[in-house]
């Protein structure tokens, strides 16, 4: 299915539907494609040496002349972090609402992008056209400013694409939801409803920020010694409930971080924080006493290099946390990260600095929708298609069953690379499509199924092996063979001399013809290396092996 025609309405995602993160989602009508969001994920301890994937657009990259634009839904690095990455592979013009253009502009200044892009910017409720389709920006809540959801218009009828959303009628920072239009659109007659899926096993509501902020006060005014909060650097509501609690405890609030320092910049720049509290910069606050002082840090999922883990390792340059500090963690765990936040809460626990997270006290509420709101959702908007996006196939497998509960005639659950043709007819899956994914190694991408990757993955946990034969003309050995041997325990010394006694076999054993040809010998040697490892170590290692001839 190359070219959508003229009498169908298809959808695409590329990122984001079977996982958490890494949103891109494809429309195709009349010829034409309409992109939306292209964002981010963070690699894993199966990524060595990569800290950032997102999905492969090769798909829509062989379409991009048929591609009429990228539309962001908000500032999240899970719906835009890969703009920059990717737009050259794109080139397609770009349309957010203010906020999530200024956050998108500092990463393109960094990266070299600034004046290459086009970003028109969309004014919150704003109706554009990029033909064939109509799009209207609908206010919603979520965990950052500016959450949009999308009214997109065809001639089959309107499609509700939720983005990432919640319902808080206590945002503290932002509009509330929309509801009046999206009750509106229900009454239009909604073809298709594509939506969050993240909570979808919670029961009940999200909650409120105005409640956090309230338990933050609270909490921060009954400790003394230095006081630490991460939390997520987008959600500027959280940060300043933060802000506001040092000051109502009578301390200096202090921002540790670039991230946090350049979202209250973007949000400044749009008009939102300009009351936020006086900051102390951080090379001051060490003069400040210890309990009149609290750090807004980022790194509240782990990040090795951000300021929590600075201070937890005891190598931030200008702040300290030390026995009889605390420090708060208000914010929940990303699926995946467990590991890397349990390292962190055990280094700060080792200095002897108290550790609070959301288990101990009520300070964070998700800004994804639970079970009550994704049905209130529904009953407003009253779709005929409910195709969930958003989650793990688990999460889309019981959003869909819910969605049909709500008496939603038709659902449709599509992974990644699963092509479903919304209208005319039933909503069904009609094909399937590479749906990849690439890592930014270094200042690169590379296939995240790559043989580079695959490599350092095989290296990671096996180590590696290198042999060099030095062997005259008819291939005899001049010299005994040269072993090396990396991330392979080999204290003693009886593994080297092993590999270089079957080394010095496998050349005995081959033929005359054999010994003539070098790729042979490299293969046989290969193999050989491999034998004894695998006999002494149960291991398979990456071998590599040097043929010298003189």
């Amino acid at each position: 299915m190359t070219i959508p025609s003229n009498d169908e309405l298809l959808f695409l995602a590329l990122g984001g539907a079977g996982e958490i993160g890494m949103n891109l989602n494809l429309y195709g009508h009349a010829g034409k494609w309409l992109m939306v969001d292209l964002g981010i994920g963070f690699a894993d301890d199966t990524m060595p040496g990569v800290e950032v994937v997102m999905p492969d657009p090769a798909f829509i990259v062989e379409r991009r002349a048929d591609l009429v634009g990228i539309v962001l839904t908000h500032a999240h690095e899970d719906h835009l972090g890969a703009v920059a990455d990717l737009w050259p592979q794109l080139k397609a013009p770009v349309y957010a609402t203010p906020f999530a253009a200024s956050v998108l502009r500092r990463k393109l200044i960094e990266a070299g992008l600034r004046d290459a892009v086009p970003v028109t910017e969309i004014p919150l409720g704003g109706k554009f056209k990029l033909a064939p389709f109509e799009l209207e920006m609908i206010t919603m809540t979520h965990s950052i400013l500016e959450p949009n959801a999308l009214a997109i218009r065809t001639k089959f009828g309107t499609v509700f694409h939720t983005g990432d959303w919640k319902i808080d009628p206590e945002p503290l920072l932002g509009d509330t939801t929309d509801e009046a239009m999206l009750k509106r659109i229900g009454d239009e007659g909604a073809l298709a409803m594509i939506c969050d899926s993240t909570n979808v096993f919670v029961e009940g509501e999200a909650g409120s920020e105005a409640k956090v902020r309230a338990n933050l006060e609270k909490l921060v005014r009954g400790h003394k010694g230095r006081v630490a909060v991460t939390c997520f650097a987008s959600n500027l509501a959280r940060v300043e409930s933060v802000a506001l609690a040092a000051v109502a405890a009578g301390r200096h609030p202090v921002l540790s971080g670039r991230a946090l320092q350049r979202m209250v910049e973007a949000a400044q720049e749009c008009g939102y924080l300009l009351d936020f509290p006086e900051c102390v910069p951080e090379q001051q606050a060490g003069f400040l006493p210890r309990d009149k002082v609290l750090f807004i840090c980022t790194g509240s999922q782990g990040e090795p290099r951000a300021s929590m883990a600075k201070l937890a390792n005891g190598d931030h340059r200008d702040l300290v946390l030390e026995e009889g500090d605390t420090a708060i963690f208000s914010s929940r765990v990303i699926p995946g990260n467990d590991r890397s936040v349990g390292r962190l809460q055990n280094a700060l626990m080792a200095r002897g600095v108290e550790v609070i997270t959301d288990r101990e006290a009520d300070i964070h509420v998700s800004g994804h929708p639970a079970r009550d709101e994704l049905v209130k959702v529904y009953q407003w908007v009253r779709p005929k298609i409910a195709l969930p996006v958003h989650g793990e196939v688990r999460h889309m497998v019981e959003h869909a069953a819910l969605a049909r509960a709500c008496q939603v005639p038709e659902t449709v659950v599509a992974p990644n690379g699963t092509l479903v043709r919304l209208a005319p007819g039933p909503a069904e899956i009609i094909d399937h499509v590479p749906s990849g994914r690439l890592a930014r190694d270094g200042d690169g991408l590379v296939p995240l199924d790559g043989a580079s990757l695959r490599e350092r993955r095989k290296l990671l946990w096996n180590g590696a092996a290198a042999a060099t034969l030095v062997i005259d003309r008819r291939g005899r050995a001049v010299a005994p063979p040269k072993v090396s041997l990396r991330g392979i325990d080999d204290a003693e010394g009886e593994l080297g001399e092993a590999i270089v006694a079957g080394l010095s076999e496998m050349l005995a054993d081959l033929s005359a013809s054999e010994r003539g040809d070098d790729a042979r010998i490299e293969e046989a040697a290969r193999q050989a290396v491999r034998r004894v490892v695998r006999a002494h170590l149960g291991k398979k290692p990456l071998t590599d092996v040097h043929i010298v001839r003189i």
